[in-house]
């Protein structure tokens, strides 16, 4: 069994630095189910740019030798895009209260370890030190029984749950990105999990 992760957390433009290696993580763990994501490293950097734009912004990084094999992100919803922020306001939430997270990407060999726990709660520490009293995150809906899901596909709803999350099946919004078996980018729906402190 490989080494335990050390955990270590970045803000703001502390981010840029592990722009790059934070970039290919996310393509290489996306490519997984449920999300099958072809990515680029241009565009995962200019995504990732987003977040050196707030001095609240949170990565929280899991490390072995130096080398980043997880990451976990969030910001202020108010820096993210209108259609991560449209159902918010709609359900009578205040923007100003909610940190969203934005993606939680782990290398397969480190899972198990708690390091899923340690993101989110490392996430909450940071947004209720800032004030924020709602925390956040969507995922993706695919279909059931979708050709590319695994034998034994387990999602993570339940642990999701444990930790305190709400899924809010009424928030909703749709995210474009190229699947590792499509030819051109395509709508895929998400749904919000959210969590009032």
């Amino acid at each position: 069994m490989p080494d335990k992760p050390d955990i270590t957390v970045v803000c703001g433009k502390e981010i840029r630095s592990h722009l790059k290696a934070l970039a290919r993580l996310r393509i290489t763990v996306f490519r997984e189910f449920p999300y099958l994501y072809e990515g680029n490293d241009a565009y995962e950097r200019s995504y990732l740019e987003t977040y050196t734009k707030s001095d609240e912004s949170v990565f929280v990084l899991a490390t072995v030798n130096n080398k980043i094999v997880g990451a976990a992100s969030g910001m202020p919803l108010a820096f993210e895009t209108d259609e991560v922020i449209k159902p918010f306001p709609e359900q009578s939430y205040d923007i100003g209260d909610v940190f969203y997270f934005g993606e939680s990407v782990l290398l397969p060999a480190y899972r198990g370890m708690g390091i899923g726990k340690s993101f989110i709660l490392e996430r909450e520490k940071h947004a209720l030190s800032l004030g924020y009293t709602v925390t956040a995150f969507c995922a993706v809906v695919r279909n059931p029984d979708h050709p590319e899901k695994p034998e034994g596909y387990t999602p993570l709803d339940g642990f999701w749950t444990k930790m305190g999350y709400s899924r809010r099946p009424e928030m909703k919004t749709t995210f474009e990105w190229q699947d590792i078996d499509e030819l051109k980018p395509s709508s895929k729906q998400m749904v919000f999990w959210v969590k009032k402190h």
